[in-house]
């Protein structure tokens, strides 16, 4: 069966599933149609912020359900209530009578790389990106997962750092500068560090007051912050620009630099606070070698957050997901490092890290699900 000119991948899966089509997320959105043991995914639609996008999302959703023919048998899409792919994943779900399936973003992201890779046991999922529409209706980014098929249990995640002005701080790094300097009892710095920065001090006592400052537990919002504290990027004018200028910077120093001692926290509960390195890059005047400082101390911290899950789970595979992953410095450190434990790092090979993966993750979570169901009513 040709696929038609919306698909973009074809992607073997391990077994037949149940056929569903998932909507994806937000960013860089993409569609799944599953059918036997084949998933097809769509060219990215762009992110679903203007009327176009939507439609053409809406669009390319009916060319897949027309395609193939016949009755979805359940309808997935992002946890999130308020992106236009949920609301028209619960349009179609009504029309065609399915069930209407929630994936949380970092499940299917973690579970995009297992159906990618044929990979049905239990798995720890690394899910790093920028931002996810958690179970507590918090913004999470930095996730250790325990990834089960359907199901997942959220074992560990990064020390949530307050956002001050809410998604603005996701484009303008100095905010989380700002965030970071409060967090570590240095906000009496803020004004002075950005004395050409008109809103200064209404950050400063938003962060003091703690008003519009939700908090996230976002990798993507670490790496802005350090970029900002070396000075390599103040307000963003690209996606990810403060991320890849701080890799790029890195490049100079990461092959004999170390890590810092005591640059980070883990807690018994699975937190990872990496607080003190950040508060330490603060101070670093040299940018290249406070950027290879950053990634040579953030592997080693997300290591040791692994070995310490990998004992208690008493699971040696890990999948990895999520933008941050474009990284690679970071994904090449966590390899050497995770071979050298005995770990199994998982990793897409022909989908991207990012959110074009989401759908096929849904589609994954959902036809398991599905099968779930079926079995139960079996038995």
């Amino acid at each position: 069966m040709t696929p038609p000119d919306c698909v973009e991948h074809v992607i073997e899966l391990p077994h037949a599933v149940p056929t569903v089509l998932a909507t994806g997320a937000w960013f860089k959105n993409t569609l799944c149609i599953t059918s036997g043991q084949q998933a097809f995914i769509s060219k990215c639609v762009g992110d679903l912020d203007t009327p176009e996008a939507c439609l053409e999302h809406e669009r390319t959703a009916r060319n897949l359900l027309a395609w193939l023919g016949e009755k979805p048998q359940a309808i997935a899409h992002d946890l999130h209530p308020d992106f236009h792919s949920s609301r028209f994943a619960a349009q179609l779900a009504a029309e065609f009578g399915v069930p209407l399936i929630a994936v949380q973003h970092h499940h299917a992201h973690i579970a995009a790389v297992c159906a990618e890779q044929g990979v049905m046991e239990s798995v720890l999922g690394l899910a790093l990106d920028g931002v996810g529409f958690g179970t507590d209706g918090k913004a999470w980014g930095g996730e250790l997962l325990r990834v089960d098929g359907a199901q997942f249990e959220r074992i560990g995640h990064l020390r949530p750092l307050p956002l001050p002005g809410g998604d603005r701080a996701a484009q303008e790094p100095w905010r989380m500068v700002a965030a970071v300097l409060h967090e570590s009892g240095r906000g009496g710095e803020i004004v002075g560090r950005y004395a050409d920065e008109p809103a200064a001090a209404t950050v400063m006592s938003m962060l003091q007051r703690d008003f519009n400052c939700p908090r996230t537990s976002s990798m993507g919002r670490v790496f802005d912050a350090a970029a900002g504290l070396l000075g390599l990027c103040h307000k963003m004018e690209f996606e990810a620009q403060a991320a890849i200028a701080l890799e790029q910077a890195a490049t100079r120093d990461i092959a004999t630099q170390k890590a810092m001692a005591n640059g980070w926290r883990l807690s018994p509960q699975g937190e990872l606070d990496l607080l003190p390195l950040l508060n330490a890059l603060a101070n670093i005047q040299d940018a290249e070698q406070g950027a290879a400082l950053f990634h040579a101390t953030l592997v080693e911290a997300i290591a040791d957050w692994i070995a310490q899950a990998t004992q208690q789970a008493g699971i040696t595979s890990v999948a990895c997901g999520g933008g941050c992953f474009f990284n690679k410095l970071l994904s090449a450190g966590l390899r050497e490092r995770m071979n050298a434990m005995g770990v199994r790092m998982l990793t897409s090979k022909r989908l991207l890290p990012g959110d074009t993966a989401i759908a096929l993750g849904q589609a994954w979570v959902a036809t398991q699900h599905q099968q779930g169901v079926i079995k139960n009513e079996r038995n």
